[in-house]
């Protein structure tokens, strides 16, 4: 089950909000969110949902033996990593490193077709942050299962995020309240996150799998350019729409949530476009792993290498393809760039910062094509297209004009403006809130439309 389906909105979402505010106490409801977020995930992956328990399970007893052990903290710690990361390993990567080693050994070892569990990069992270935590000694151990079990399958952030780092969620986990101006804000959320994806991503995603799912022969440098575009803003409408709607249904309950992205295409650098782009998951490898490293102590150079095997890690983290693995390592690169050019540590005028949008927009979008090709050859081919097919093919151009529709012309100036801070510059005007609150309803109303009619509804992260 997705949020952007009508049996979520209509029928599930409904049911649990209504028997959430007809329960009094926090443990009948924090039993009611965990049968809800079984039955979630469940409802799209009825034998994995035992996984996921048991990787809770797992999880939980780890962190009970860091209690009673503490003088064998480090190998219990490093013992449970192994166990978290052989799991996401065999789901995740165990075909794709038993087709490398046949192509580069020469060998038959035969491939494991293993069905990917929803989510298991994301549960898997949050279950690890539960054990870094008790580890450092930030929270205490949790000794009620159900807490820590909630914690992990909680619904709203179980199959895409944000990661939601125990430390953050521990109290509320115990004593929050579920209030009616809550529940409204995120009402609000949730129908501009829902828009963002459905009317949006959704359309952005038509353009961009036309694009890339051309033959050679349909794609010059304006077939090329549109696609990039595109996807560039369909995963960024696609995953931060889930996040706004993640945010919004954890008001709903109770649940306060950190920001997962901030404005990433006004970003100046590389750098900071990464403090503002998924800012969950670069915190949790910056928390977890960079600073555990390192981190910058130890000098420039050692911070460098530091900030690529993040990166690298996290191409990783995104999935099992050489594709994912150079988009972060390219990544890595431009931060090491900037660490070593002065021009990114000087304070910039106007049209310094103009070139260095310009700069962190190509970057980025470099990048996404790659991350979106199926292979490294697609990638380099649609780049190579962007700056030197200029052809007036009739097979690129026909392709070219029967994308350029009013409507796809539309969404994506629409696109393009949400992309600007435009309410931080509006701020909290009375006329900006009331608008924001009389064109949720519709937003909601417009999406159910879309999704009535069974259009185009795909959701990216779904792979991770």
């Amino acid at each position: 089950m997705v949020f952007s389906s009508l049996v979520f909105v209509s029928a599930f979402l409904p049911a649990v909000l209504l028997a959430s505010w007809a329960l009094r106490s926090v443990k009948a409801r924090n039993l009611l969110l965990l049968t809800a977020s079984l039955l979630f995930y469940a409802y799209g992956e009825p034998v994995y949902v035992f996984l996921m328990i048991g990787s809770a399970a797992m999880n939980y007893l780890w962190a009970r033996l860091l209690e009673s052990r503490r003088q064998s903290a480090r190998w219990i710690l490093i013992l449970s990593v192994i166990m978290n990361l052989g799991i996401l390993g065999v789901y995740k990567y165990a075909g794709f490193l038993a087709e490398l080693w046949n192509g580069c050994a020469g060998m038959a070892v035969p491939v494991p077709r293993l069905a990917l569990p929803i989510g298991i990069s994301f549960f898997t992270f949050q279950a690890m942050s539960y054990v870094f935590d008790v580890y450092r000694r930030e929270v205490e151990t949790q000794k009620n299962f159900v807490h820590v079990l909630l914690y992990i399958s909680f619904f709203p952030q179980l199959i895409a995020g944000p990661i939601v780092k125990y430390h953050d969620i521990d109290r509320e986990l115990k004593d929050r309240r579920q209030t009616l101006k809550g529940t409204a804000e995120g009402f609000r959320r949730f129908s501009f996150g829902l828009a963002k994806k459905v009317l949006i991503a959704n359309t952005m995603g038509v353009v961009a799998d036309a694009c890339f799912g051309a033959n050679t022969l349909q794609i010059n440098a304006a077939v090329a350019w549109m696609g990039a575009a595109a996807y560039m803003l369909q995963i960024y409408f696609d995953f931060s729409g889930y996040s706004d709607m993640a945010i919004g249904l954890g008001r709903m309950f109770g649940f306060h949530f950190r920001e997962n992205f901030h404005y990433p295409y006004v970003a100046d650098s590389v750098r900071d476009f990464w403090k503002r782009w998924h800012i969950s998951l670069s915190g949790w490898f910056r928390e977890y792993l960079y600073i555990p490293l390192g981190g910058n102590r130890k000098g420039r150079w050692r911070a460098c290498i530091n900030k690529l095997i993040v990166f690298l890690c996290t191409g990783i983290w995104h999935g099992a393809n050489l594709t994912f693995l150079f988009w972060g390592v390219y990544h890595g690169f431009f931060l090491m760039l900037e660490e070593y050019l002065p021009v990114f540590k000087k304070e910039k005028k106007v049209l310094g910062q103009c070139l260095s949008h310009i700069y962190v927009v190509l970057a980025v979008m470099i990048g996404f094509v790659f991350f979106r090709a199926d292979t490294m050859g697609q990638g380099i081919f649609l780049v190579k297209e962007m700056f030197t097919g200029f052809r007036f093919d009739f097979e690129a151009m026909r392709l070219c004009l029967s994308l350029l529709t009013p409507l796809n012309i539309t969404t994506f100036t629409a696109g393009i403006i949400a992309c600007l801070p435009l309410k931080e510059k509006i701020g909290q005007r009375k006329a900006s809130v009331a608008f924001s609150w009389a064109v949720s309803p519709l937003l909601l109303f417009l999406c159910m439309l879309s999704l009535a009619g069974g259009t185009y509804n795909p959701f990216i992260y779904f792979r991770f």
